[in-house]
Formats: C-alpha cells, structure tokens, sequence
C-alpha cells in the first residue's frame, strides 16, 4: 500500500514536469483498512468527475492487476442473557452463550460459496465462569459478497437473523459496522483494463486482470459509474503478515505502464 503511494506521487511528479495540462488528481486516503467511513465522500466526489480511476492497491502476486472484488461489512451483535448458579438455580437462568451459538449457526447458513457470498463470525466471547449461565455474550461476523443485489438481500437476512432470539429471557442488539461495495467489472472498466494490459504488453510485461475475495476503495469508484481498474500497484504478496513482501523493480515497471495509459484515455 505504500508503495503504491509512493509509485503515484512519482507519476503526478513527472507529469507535472512534463505534461502539467493533463488533469490528474491524486486522492490519498489513511482510512481504507478500517473501512473508509471518514474517506468515502471524497472518494465517491472525485470519482463522479473521473474519466478513470487507478486505484494503486497491490498487484497481485501473480504480477495481474484486479479487475474484480468482493464487497464486504460486518456487524457486532451483543446479547444479554441472565446469571444464574447452574447447578442449584438453572431455571432462574438465560445464557447469552446459548444464544449466541444460535446467530453462529444461522450466520453461517446464509454462506452460498458457489455465489461468491461467505460469513465468517470470527469473534466470540461470553460469560462470567463455568458454574454461571452467561448473563453477556458477543460476537461480530464478516460478510462478503460479489454484487449489490447480494448485499442488499444478505442485510435484510442479516437483520432478521438478530432481530430476534431463540432462547427465552436473552435479548440482542447488532450494529452494522465498516463496510465496501463490490468491483463489478463492466463494459467501460474493461476497455480502460484492456488499454491498461496493452500499455503493459509495450514494456514486456505479459499479464492481466484477475478476480479476488478482497475489499477495496475501488468498489466505491466503480459503483458512482467511474472505470476502475485496481491492483495496480507494485507487486507484492503475503499482505498483512510478517512475510509481507513487495517486487521492488515492480515500482517503476508499473509507474511506466500507468503513465503510458493515461494519455490513451485523453
């Protein structure tokens, strides 16, 4: 990521130098991996103005650039229940724990693979000990997804499933938290990839577009009608681990092939 930054300020550099009327803008976010939420307006103003849109996420570790993604949320849903000793006042109890294992469950019946459409409730926590049923409980799911109509059908599943509860005496609350619009290739975001691809084939970089489950601003450029190509940035892989990587000849090798499609768009 901040090699891609870095990669754009030397385009805007040269093109300042030497061809200063071509009308860039560059939009550089510190947002992104919390989901955007101060960034978006921005992002979406800028792109409703914009013949195109690079967004200089990492290339892919195949060297191809990104020509879709998913779009994703997730929401944080807390339940109260009631404390009570399980062995002498079972009755008098309703654990939140219970419930809790109920969302779990019916989350992960909405997941259709095959569609592209996963929920992962990748926390959980609850209780107070063994010996207590849990008077709290809390969990937050990660929802993935390929479309806006997938997004808009799984809220409303979503909200219906902690709308209510199970196990009698527990009660819920959920927030929808950070969350991103899908990349959804269309006919004009594919003749800005192609023009792209063709200035890349110029220098003897053979590659090409490809799809991944990852989230992205460009979902928020694309869905305001902008052509968005993304993951052209310098190449890397291993994101967000402690092998992280990136192909330094990449940074300059994908500056040269950005700045020789731009005059193509004009």
């Amino acid at each position: 990521m901040k090699a891609g930054l870095v990669m754009n300020a030397f385009i805007m550099a040269a093109f300042n130098r030497f061809a200063p009327m071509v009308p860039l803008v560059a939009l550089m976010t510190g947002d992104e991996e919390i989901g955007s939420g101060t960034s978006r307006p921005f992002i979406e103003k800028e792109a409703k103005q914009a013949i195109a849109v690079f967004n200089s996420e990492p290339g892919r570790a195949s060297g191809n650039v990104v020509t879709g993604r998913k779009g994703g949320f997730t929401y944080r849903f807390d339940i109260t229940g009631k404390a009570a000793h399980s062995g002498v006042n079972f009755t008098e109890g309703a654990s939140a724990i219970s419930e809790l294992a109920h969302k779990v469950i019916a989350l992960h019946g909405l997941t259709r693979v095959d569609d592209g459409i996963t929920l992962n409730v990748g926390l959980v926590k609850g209780g107070q000990s063994v010996n207590t049923t849990a008077p709290d409980a809390s969990g937050e799911v990660d929802v993935r997804f390929v479309t806006n109509e997938q997004r808009d059908a799984l809220i409303e599943s979503i909200e219906a499933i902690l709308g209510s509860t199970t196990t009698p005496g527990t009660s819920i609350k959920a927030e929808r938290k950070s969350g991103f619009l899908p990349l959804v290739p269309t006919a004009e975001s594919d003749a800005l990839t192609e023009q792209y691809l063709s200035s890349a084939r110029e220098i003897g970089l053979l590659i090409s577009g490809e799809f991944t489950g990852g989230c992205a601003d460009s979902g928020f450029t694309a869905s305001v009608g902008a052509p968005t190509i993304c993951g052209v940035g310098p190449v890397g892989g291993k994101a967000h681990t402690s092998e992280e990587y990136i192909e330094v000849p990449s940074l300059s090798e994908r500056a040269r092939v950005i700045a020789a499609t731009i005059p193509k768009l004009l």
